[in-house]
């Protein structure tokens, strides 16, 4: 007889490529099934008529919750092209374009309602963890205080040598602010100086152009005692 095997684990043969099931073990399921759905439906009945919204319980080995240790990079997928399926998050149900939860399977057009997820008591029970602060003890206390007093310390260091970076950057600046008035200033002094330039240039050709003026009236005068229709003209071009 082969010892071949079919894709459910049994042997191969002309009766046995079918899967087989347990039917008590799935019995058990489905009345374990039944008996969470009659608690889930009676918590959100009694929820409904208190007013409120019903949240699934959360595990017995669920974490309480603590603060957030890390930044949220809100610009992580920011100048980036996301090619999504076109019926892909229908409302903000699926992973869509935007800020998507695996835990919820839920996709957020903005930042605020981000955050207002991460911080829901929906977000926190899928991920494992309850709406409980654990309380703090003396130690933990203490702790933080000495973890407080470091910080303010390094900080205040830290704010010493800014504090020397700043004033050589603010010299640098007035320095260039400086540098910058001087050009302003010989540039207008400069352009003072060409007007100046201009105008007296100007006023000797206005001059010159009198004399010409005089010299034409003269000579039209002599050219008409001498019975000529015209005048004389001038040889000396305008400057």
């Amino acid at each position: 007889m082969s010892d071949k095997k079919n894709a459910y684990g049994g042997a191969a043969g002309a009766d046995t490529f079918r899967r087989t099931w347990d039917r008590e073990e799935w019995a058990a399921k489905a009345k374990e099934r039944e008996a969470k759905e009659r608690v889930e439906s009676k918590l959100r009945y009694e929820a409904k008529l208190a007013g409120k919204k019903y949240h699934a319980p959360a595990a017995e080995d669920a974490e309480m919750i603590s603060a957030r240790r890390d930044r949220i990079n809100f610009e992580e997928n920011l100048n980036k092209i996301q090619l999504v399926p076109g019926s892909a998050a229908v409302g903000k149900k699926g992973k869509g374009a935007g800020f998507y939860c695996d835990a919820c399977d839920l996709t957020y057009k903005d930042s605020l309602q981000w955050i207002d997820h991460l911080n829901s008591k929906q977000h926190l029970v899928a991920t494992g963890k309850t709406a409980e602060v654990q309380r703090a003890t003396l130690d933990d206390v203490l702790k933080r205080l000495e973890w407080l007093k470091r910080q303010k310390e390094q900080r205040e260091k830290g704010e010493d040598w800014n504090l020397k970076k700043r004033l050589e950057e603010r010299a640098k600046e007035q320095e260039e602010e400086r540098r910058k008035k001087r050009e302003k200033r010989k540039a207008a002094k400069d352009k003072r100086k060409l007007a100046e330039i201009k105008k007296e240039a100007g006023a000797e050709k206005v001059d010159a152009a009198q004399e010409d003026v005089d010299m034409d009236d003269d000579a039209a005068m002599m050219a008409r005692m001498m019975g000529f229709s015209g005048g004389f003209g001038s040889t000396k071009k305008n400057q």
